[in-house]
């Protein structure tokens, strides 16, 4: 029974996401998964690529046949664009192959759901991308040899040769089509996003300032090295569909399946591309119902499904420390040569001369460039130190400073100084310097970007599910 998005002509409504194919084709498609032949039987079931036997060349692929019993038809119709039945089984295959969950009787709905919604999506992209192309005169689509050529990476990431890894596909019925029209799609949204977007985004010093100082306000307290996927709730139908996908996620990989094969193939993240890898996070980087979660867990251990506003988390926590009480400050200077004795003119002379030069002085990369035009006035790095263990005058100027800031002119017993806080942070804790923060910051608004275009997609498209 169809189920019809939006009228071709009338209102627009959101997709809905829950497939509502008859029952008799629900079970051909799982029988005819759960029976599929697998050639390379010396591999326990549910090896991902990277877990086959070294130097052990599977048979060379052959475009696979329709799934036994079940006759090909039409799935879904994106914009007039036919998904076959075939298209359908060839992605669920490539899914349950490259994630490393065990398909079962239970989780194969989910299959068939996230298999159906990632090629709508790139249905849906490849017609963007098209129209795209005709309008503006342009090439955007990856040609052969650059999809051949990722083909080759993701060989060389599992210790195959490209021969083996498409045999490992062939030999659980995968053509090597289903593989490359996905990474044709991905290669070319990536490609399109990035080349709209990229040049648009800018990322302001200020940005980078608050988001270091955020840093290294935090990095007294607990700091948490975690895996993570997030099940989109507006892709897959909504919370509860989203909640129990998670489930069965959470599910598989206690029984062996790979966090991070399975955060590239089901995470909605940007960081499903690294699998799932979001490096160190502290408080305040995560939504508070994951951070709460995060607080009770142990190094090595799988979270449950954690509902958050936009779906359902899933964490890995790789490690934890615990924040340093110390605060480490990199400090540079600009200074004035002064006896403890001198007079009190030439105490104002050069606190004066300190006071022009600070507005000057940029930041702290052309700080020794800049008090070099001064006549008089002599600039160093101080290198990075604890805050305690600075002269009084110093410690108390760099507590109060921001990271990128100058201090008003100091007197000491060696001269008049200027200060610049170039870092700040919590010993035991890594630095973030100025280009990870930004990158960080670019790879977060282009994500979000690529999300809103995908949604107005999706809500501006006909869609129907057979």
């Amino acid at each position: 029974m169809a189920a019809d998005m939006r009228a071709r002509e009338g209102n627009h409504s959101p997709m809905k996401r829950s497939l509502s194919g008859s029952p008799a084709f629900g079970v051909l498609i799982a029988c005819a998964l759960l029976a599929a032949p697998h050639q390379a039987s010396a591999q326990p079931a549910g090896q991902t690529p990277g877990q086959a036997a070294a130097g052990e060349a599977p048979a060379a692929p052959a475009a696979p046949a329709a799934p036994t019993g079940l006759s090909e038809s039409v799935a879904a119709v994106v914009n007039d664009a036919i998904i076959s039945t075939y298209d359908l089984a060839q992605r669920m295959r490539l899914l349950i192959a490259t994630s490393g969950v065990q398909p079962t009787q239970e989780n194969l709905p989910q299959f068939q759901r996230e298999a159906l919604v990632s090629l709508v999506d790139e249905q849906l992209q490849f017609q963007e991308l098209r129209r795209v192309e005709r309008e503006q005169k342009i090439e955007i689509l990856a040609d052969n040899a650059e999809v051949d050529e990722e083909i080759a990476d993701m060989a060389q990431q599992n210790n195959m040769s490209r021969e083996q890894f498409l045999g490992f596909l062939a030999s659980r019925g995968i053509g090597v089509d289903t593989l490359r029209q996905q990474i044709r799609a991905s290669m070319s949204w990536q490609r399109w996003i990035r080349g709209r977007y990229g040049s648009r985004l800018r990322i302001g010093d200020d940005q980078i300032a608050a988001t270091q100082a955020r840093f290294a306000a935090e990095a007294a307290k607990p700091q948490y090295q975690i895996g993570e996927v997030l099940i989109d709730a507006s892709r897959v139908g909504g919370m509860q569909q989203a909640m129990a996908g998670a489930q069965q996620l959470v599910t598989q990989m206690q029984q062996g399946a790979p966090f991070p094969a399975v955060a590239r193939q089901f995470s909605a993240l940007p960081t499903a591309a690294t699998g799932g890898d979001a490096g160190w996070v502290s408080a305040g980087e995560m939504p508070p119902e994951v951070e709460a979660v995060l607080e009770q867990m142990r190094p090595g251990q799988l979270s449950q499904p954690i509902a958050v506003r936009d779906g359902v988390y899933i964490l890995y926590l790789r490690d934890k420390r615990a924040g340093g009480s110390a605060t480490l400050v990199n400090l540079k200077q600009a200074a004035v040569a002064l006896p403890q004795g001198a007079s009190a003119d030439d105490e104002a002379a050069a606190r004066s001369k300190l006071a022009a030069l600070k507005p000057q002085i940029r930041d702290c990369a052309t700080l020794e460039a800049t008090a070099a035009q001064a006549q008089g006035v002599v600039a160093g790095d101080l290198g990075e130190a604890e805050l305690d263990d600075l002269a009084p005058q110093f410690r108390e100027a760099a507590e109060k400073l921001d990271i990128g800031q100058v201090s008003d002119p100091i007197r000491t017993a060696a001269g008049m100084h200027l200060i610049a806080v170039c870092g700040k942070r919590a010993a035991g804790a890594g630095a973030i310097d100025k280009e990870q923060v930004e990158q960080r910051l670019f790879s977060q608004q282009l994500g979000m970007i690529a999300r809103r275009y995908m949604r107005d997609l999706r809500n501006s498209a006909t869609i129907e599910t057979r």
